[in-house]
């Protein structure tokens, strides 16, 4: 699925993100909501401020979640298991939403990272959060 360099780029973006992810998780949910405002729908208790704990809150475990799919880079269905079943048959989350996500969380990286996120990074990520999205939508079928 991935080679040995786009692991290295997903492993280098983690890096310089580790840490942050409340704050990038608030702002990736802030431009999705801005962006498609359907999405929202799926979070009616959430604020438009970014510095909203909850927001903050739910951006972290969004982005810890992430994190812990860079661990487990070939292990993704066993890990994120338990977040399929809650997306797809507990929260009933538009599975077309994922995509939407993906490109907002392309964005966020971008505008934080700038010149460290190169085009390779771009693609190794764009590869990873797509499979991380097939994964998570697996369960809808």
């Amino acid at each position: 699925m991935l080679s040995a360099l786009e692991r290295a780029h997903i492993a280098r973006v983690w890096d310089l993100i580790a840490g942050h992810e409340a704050v990038l998780g608030a702002e990736l949910l802030l431009r999705l909501f801005t962006v498609y405002p359907s999405t929202k729908t799926y979070f009616p208790h959430l604020g438009s401020n970014a510095d909203e704990a909850l927001l903050l809150s739910h951006g972290q475990n969004m982005l810890r979640a992430v994190g812990v799919a860079v661990q487990y880079l070939d292990n993704l269905r066993a890990v994120l298991s338990p977040l399929a079943d809650l997306h797809a048959q507990v929260l009933r989350v538009d599975p077309a939403n994922f995509p939407l996500l993906i490109q907002c969380f392309q964005v966020t990286l971008a505008s934080h990272l700038q010149d460290e996120f190169t085009v390779e990074m771009h693609a190794a990520w764009d590869k990873f959060l797509t499979a991380l999205a097939v994964v998570l939508t697996e369960k809808y079928r």
